[in-house]
């Protein structure tokens, strides 16, 4: 049987309204306090999304969330949920449109059940902040989305091709996947939970 969740790229008439999709991304959100909490989307179209997360929002107050596949996105909390919160999505019609084509591959993806990204929880690091460093010496600035045992998802301006070996903190990988707002990196071998705790989490002696 095919389901909704495929149904999923709008029309022009309804880029703004079109039915939600149940997806299950992980994230990370700041409020206007710059606080940063993680987050789980529950269910999002281009212009709302639902997010389960112990910290919830005010009606009104803004939110910049930072999601595994998607990236960035920012937007404004609408109501309170029992678990979470929902809020609007604020971009453009062209930033809409790609968000319609990510959710339409997400949904089919977990439509099909991929194995993809299924292997290791994902969760986002109490200090997000990293260097990646390519093979010939460059460093850059990044920032970590969400990191698992066997990889993680990053915000960064520049974008390695596909393949190419990279060392992010000290973990070696190399990039997997594009999305908007940067790279997905796949670790050479699968990490310990103390070794990424350690790296990423801060708690090196």
């Amino acid at each position: 049987m095919r389901s909704a969740a495929i149904e999923v790229a709008p029309s022009r008439a309804e880029r703004r309204n079109f039915q939600r999709v149940r997806v299950k991304i992980y994230g990370r959100f700041m409020l206007e306090d710059r606080t940063e909490h993680p987050c789980q989307v529950v269910d999002m179209s281009p212009g709302n999304v639902a997010f389960r997360a112990d910290r919830v929002g005010e009606p009104g107050e803004k939110v910049i969330a930072y999601l595994d596949h998607i990236g960035r996105i920012e937007g404004v909390v609408t109501r309170r949920l029992d678990d979470g919160f929902a809020m609007t999505v604020i971009a453009s019609d062209r930033k809409k449109d790609k968000l319609a084509a990510q959710l339409t591959w997400l949904a089919n993806k977990h439509e099909l059940d991929l194995p993809e990204d299924r292997r290791h929880e994902r969760v986002a690091p109490r200090n997000p902040m990293s260097v990646l460093k390519l093979a010939d010496g460059r460093q850059y600035q990044c920032r970590i989305i969400d990191l698992s045992l066997s990889g993680a998802a990053i915000e960064i301006e520049v974008k390695p091709a596909l393949g190419v070996q990279v060392t992010l903190g000290t973990m070696r990988g190399q990039v997997v996947r594009h999305f908007e707002d940067g790279v997905a990196i796949e670790f050479a071998v699968v990490q310990r939970p103390e070794t990424l705790d350690a790296e990423f989490n801060g708690t090196r002696s």
